[in-house]
């Protein structure tokens, strides 16, 4: 053996004797062929002691061997090095190829690059490619290839780009390594270029090239040109079909994916795993849920066999539509098709049974997996989050936390999961105090996470810590995410900063639906009925069609302002012009529009007229109108439609006693109380609260001794007092007097 570095020789300088130096006994190439093809066949790659007797046929070659024997044994052991991972004895044969002359052939001169490339040494691939003089193609192909292997695909097209100008033009070997790199690189220009290479040397429909020009511009969304390259391609195999449908699967076109794969049918070419994967999976980002489950049915009457991949897709679909049954017949397949050691069908199980509510199911899968990922353990928290169980999912956080390993500690998904569920719960306060330990703990929060938190701080009327996340938003530059941007919106609104919820809409590129939604709703909800209005115009010019809850928003913006005749008008074009249903939600805007307006006779009429069966916020919508105006008679018959519909509500007994109070009838209003009394409802106390210095101060009726109260009145009295000094006059009904408060303590 020669310990010698191939960087430090130059093959021009050896002399003839020490190149034949070595050329002295037998052959054994025919041994050490028949060594490596049993070692490929047992997947068994020899020892360190069997490598170095093969390394010594190098030194043991005769005169009379023929240039093919020679180049074999080269090649042979090449192959052994790099499957072993033996890089001292790799680099030992390039020296040994280097002393023979053999590394002046194109074959092995590839061979090394591509030897390196194996063993993970990129540099010493390029090394050898930069000391070969006038590379041909097989050479330029395998430092390609090592290129891209390693995920230098910028690196790769430059060398291309390299042998193009050495004037060597690249083969069938070198293009489908280049569409793979611009695939990667993404660069639209690239791909034209390259494709117009093909076109030039004729290799733009042979069958490999033409698969990957397919997948390249699917990749780009360039599905037109991808489909045209499909239909001009003289031979098609099922990996061209497979290719084509997942263009159309990740572009979301499920109509085209489908009319693919019957039109692959009908041709007799038989789909395989992969066809069904795509198709199913398409369908199921799509949330054509119903689709895919009948695609899975055709698939398994066609005979075609299950993989996990497939099984795991159809899991999540019945998670999605809470198809319980249909999800345990699929577990029927997991378990006959023996699918159970699978992390990812367990995964799907985990989610399927916890997303139809059936804990106990989810929790023994869970448990029962002998390895779990963070996947695992993350869809078992956002289970318990799902369903309402808060604490078991905060309890199953915090047993992860204390994981040992490092790659099952909660992510970004764990936490936001947590959080969500605190706040869907109503549960506020908890779901902020978690979001400032994961700032803590340096996560990063996601756009679902930073929704959620805006969510929760609008219903907090934490308004400080809504601007302190806006700002981060902007520095992370995610203000044109659109969910974000309506969460901003809705938070600025209801905190009653109106004008800053403003800039953010105006300031939005990507509008949907929800945005101008949310903007419509602020302005209703801060009594802009008329720029409420204008905004909905200005929905409809820009090419959007309203939906049922835009309706909901204008709506109520036109109840709040009065705007009945606007209301009336908006309300007949949503069933005329928009062909849209009417819900429960726009008859209530109606009638409290009416009510408000003092149309209580309309109003009452328009409830009896309805196509539906009214529901307590109708009732309540017109029970509060007939407050208002003090309709006691109507206020009575609307009471009685409430007290039937839910009569173990407090709400509506205290509504009407209020109303008989605010018109002097105290006695009735007594008999009111005491019958809510005797039926053993009780009244919550109101509360409110306010966010001082980042502190949230709550405030409930009837608890005097919180601290800081008799400020607060010395504030109110003085707010009184001048509001009296400009003319307002404050509106006292129903007056609590002498009487009432002995009515009052009648009330529980």
């Amino acid at each position: 053996m020669l310990p010698i570095h191939f960087h430090f020789l130059k093959p021009v300088h050896l002399s003839y004797s020490l190149r034949t130096h070595f050329v002295k006994l037998p052959s054994f190439l025919p041994l050490a062929r028949k060594f490596t093809e049993t070692s490929r066949s047992e997947h068994t790659p020899c020892n360190r002691r069997e490598l170095h007797e093969l390394m010594s046929m190098i030194n043991h070659r005769r005169p009379d061997n023929t240039f093919s024997e020679n180049t074999d044994l080269f090649d042979i052991l090449m192959e052994v090095c790099a499957s072993m991972n033996a890089i001292q004895e790799a680099k030992q044969t390039h020296v040994h190829a280097i002393i023979t002359g053999f590394d002046q052939y194109a074959f092995l001169q590839a061979k090394v690059i591509a030897m390196y490339d194996r063993l993970g040494l990129l540099i010493d691939s390029r090394m050898a490619f930069n000391s070969i003089r006038n590379p041909k193609i097989l050479s330029w192909n395998a430092i390609i290839r090592a290129y891209v292997c390693h995920g230098n695909f910028n690196e790769a097209m430059r060398m291309y780009h390299l042998m193009a100008a050495n004037g060597v033009c690249g083969d069938g070997f070198t293009f489908p390594l280049i569409i793979r790199s611009c695939s990667a690189t993404g660069s639209v220009e690239e791909c034209r270029k390259v494709h117009d290479d093909l076109v030039q040397v004729g290799l733009e429909l042979r069958l490999h090239v033409a698969n990957g020009l397919i997948g390249m511009y699917s990749r780009l969304g360039r599905m037109d040109i991808a489909a045209s390259i499909f239909e001009r391609m003289p031979l098609r195999d099922v990996i061209s079909w497979n290719i084509l449908m997942s263009g159309y699967v990740s572009n979301l076109d499920c109509g085209r994916a489908l009319a693919l794969f019957e039109r692959m049918v009908s041709g007799k070419l038989k789909p395989n795993s992969i066809t069904w994967t795509s198709l199913i999976s398409a369908h199921s980002r799509c949330a054509h849920y119903d689709q895919a489950l009948c695609l899975f049915v055709k698939m398994r009457t066609l005979g075609a066999l299950l993989n996990g991949e497939i099984v795991a897709v159809v899991l999540s679909v019945c998670s999605r539509l809470s198809a319980l049954n249909k999800g345990k017949e699929i577990h029927g397949y997991v378990i006959r098709g023996g699918f159970e050691h699978l992390m990812c069908v367990n995964n799907s199980l985990v989610d399927m049974y916890g997303t139809c509510g059936v804990m106990d199911d989810a929790k023994a899968i869970f448990q029962e997996m002998g390895e779990k990922d963070l996947v695992t353990w993350n869809a078992m928290i956002s289970c318990y989050a799902l369903v309402g169980y808060c604490h078991k999912a905060f309890e199953l956080f915090s047993q992860l936390e204390i994981e040992k390993k490092k790659e099952l500690r909660p992510n970004v998904v764990t936490w936001s999961s947590v959080i969500n569920g605190f706040a869907s719960k109503g549960n506020g306060e908890k779901a902020l105090e978690l979001f400032r330990q994961m700032q803590m703990a340096g996560i990063e929060p996601n756009s679902v996470t930073m929704a959620t938190m805006l969510s929760v701080l609008a219903d907090l009327a934490a308004l400080d810590h809504g601007k302190e996340i806006h700002g981060h938003l902007v520095k992370g530059l995610h203000c044109s995410n659109p969910l974000l941007g309506n969460g901003l919106i809705h938070l600025y609104t209801k905190c009653g900063s109106l004008e800053y919820g403003c800039m953010v809409f105006n300031r939005m590129t990507n509008k949907d639906i929800v945005s101008w939604n949310s903007m419509i709703a602020g302005y209703g909800m801060h009594g802009y009925g008329i720029e409420a209005l204008c905004l909905f115009d200005r929905m409809f010019q820009a090419g959007l069609s309203p939906d049922h809850l835009t309706f909901v928003a204008v709506l109520s913006a036109c109840s709040r302002s009065g705007l009945v005749k606007e209301g009336h008008e908006l309300f007949d074009r949503m069933t005329n012009e928009f062909k849209l249903k009417p819900w429960l939600e726009h008859y209530a805007c109606m009638v409290d529009l009416l009510g408000r307006a003092g149309f209580l006779v309309e109003a009452r009429d328009f409830v009896k007229n309805m196509p539906l069966e009214p529901n307590p916020c109708i009732w309540g919508a017109l029970l509060h109108s007939c407050r208002i105006h003090k309709n006691v008679t109507m206020a009575e018959e609307i009471a009685q439609h409430l007290f039937e519909l839910e009569p173990d509500t407090t709400g509506s007994y205290m509504l009407l006693s209020n109303i008989y109070a605010s018109c002097g009838r105290w006695e009735e209003s007594a008999k009111v109380r005491i019958l809510s009394k005797t039926k053993g409802l009780k009244k919550e106390a109101g509360q409110s609260w306010i966010e001082v210095k980042k502190k949230v101060y709550m405030f409930k009726a009837g608890f005097d001794s919180q601290p800081g109260l008799d400020e607060v009145y010395a504030i109110l009295e003085d707010l009184t007092q001048k509001m009296g000094a400009v003319g307002y006059v404050p509106d006292n009904t129903p007056v609590v007097d002498k009487e009432e408060k002995e009515i009052n303590s009648l009330w529980p």
